[in-house]
């Protein structure tokens, strides 16, 4: 996608720095920094602090966090310490542990001599793959979109409701849930947008600057906003992405997804996810039960950032000192409340069988 007419992704590799080249997005969407990361532990830090955030970024930045690692040591055992390193830094997303189990068994296969540059391409390989995937869940996407325009009256927007930030800056390119409102505004489809703040750390100001980036129409809420909205039909349809999906459909997403999906349920407003494949953890069926919730550091809900009126941008405290905050980073969302997942491979239902269905070779391999 474009910063100010300038084309960018969320991260790269300058080959003449011989360093990835990550959105420092702690800053956005008020300062525009790019960051070089050029030690393993400098890439424990990024994802940790939330430099780079977003279930399929984390996981192509972890490829390249092991690239690095055998550039500097292409043994098993600095392999499997890498791994285990960069593992235990964000507990709840499965691309994570997806894109490390990848490249540790795939060079596993290969001698140590060649591991340095067979690393380094798989981490390409890692990240083009997340730009093809996001542009397919676009058009699959944008099949749902048109239908709801289809019915609608001339020139009357399809109302979108997105929680969190799921667009190009949480993946490599393109993003998940607005893959589709991106393919949708370019092919002349009216859309507005209304995005939800997602505190603590409102994410969705990052989707409203993408947006405008875009020229799309949005409107930037509170949290809470989405059910009386819905309650008075100014929302067609729900569209999130997902940080951890189970085998039957159960999403994990930013905390107070799983209030949206009641509130659609309640209103009758169909609720999509934008699902890549790399997020399905085919190990885990009962999402509520089984999937690990992140509790990040509760300053992150006792104090906001923002731009102040001189331009600079700071940190506030919004609670009485001494009162203490709770910040679990994320809820699930049963499959009984999710209308259907947008994957690369088509749309289907939230179901064992509907997953499946798209991703047999995937689901067997799991038995």
């Amino acid at each position: 996608m474009k910063v100010d007419g300038t084309h960018y992704r969320s991260l790269w590799w300058d080959e003449s720095k011989g360093s990835l080249q990550i959105i420092d997005q702690r800053w956005l969407p008020h300062d525009f920094r790019i960051e070089s990361v050029e030690t393993i532990e400098a890439f424990a830090t990024a994802i940790v602090e939330m430099r780079v955030r977003g279930a399929p970024l984390i996981g192509a930045t972890a490829a390249y966090g092991m690239a690095l690692a055998m550039a500097n040591d292409p043994s098993d055992e600095s392999m499997d310490k890498a791994w285990s390193y960069l593992n235990a830094t964000r507990p709840t997303a499965i691309n994570l542990r997806w894109a490390l189990d990848r490249c540790r068994a795939t060079l596993r296969a290969i001698a140590e001599a060649d591991r340095k540059d067979a690393a380094l391409k798989l981490a390409h390989e890692i990240s083009e793959e997340d730009v093809g995937i996001c542009r397919a869940i676009g058009e699959n996407g944008l099949a749902l979109i048109r239908q709801i325009a289809a019915k609608k009256p001339a020139g009357e927007p399809v109302r979108i409701l997105t929680h969190c930030n799921a667009g190009w800056i949480a993946t490599v390119d393109w993003g998940t849930a607005t893959a589709p409102m991106y393919r949708a505004h370019d092919e002349g489809i009216p859309l507005h947008v209304w995005v939800d703040e997602t505190r603590p750390r409102c994410q969705g100001a990052l989707t409203s600057w993408e947006l405008g980036s875009h020229g799309i129409a949005h409107t930037y809420i509170t949290d809470n906003a989405g059910g009386h909205l819905m309650q008075h039909g100014q929302v067609d349809m729900v569209m999130t992405g997902t940080d951890r999906t189970t085998r039957r459909g159960d999403v994990c997403n930013k905390i107070g997804t799983y209030l949206k999906a009641l509130a659609a349920h309640d209103n009758g407003v169909p609720f999509y996810v934008a699902l890549p494949s790399p997020t399905i953890d085919w190990t885990v069926e009962d999402g509520v039960a089984e999937i690990p919730i992140e509790e990040r550091d509760p300053r992150e809900t006792t104090h906001i950032q923002g731009k102040l009126d001189d331009g600079s941008i700071a940190s506030v405290q919004v609670t009485p000192d001494g009162t203490e905050g709770a910040n679990h980073a994320f809820d699930v969302t049963p499959n009984r409340l999710v209308t259907g997942l947008i994957t690369e491979r088509g749309v289907c239902a939230a179901t064992t069988e509907g997953l499946a269905g798209l991703f047999p070779e995937m689901a067997q391999a799991a038995e």
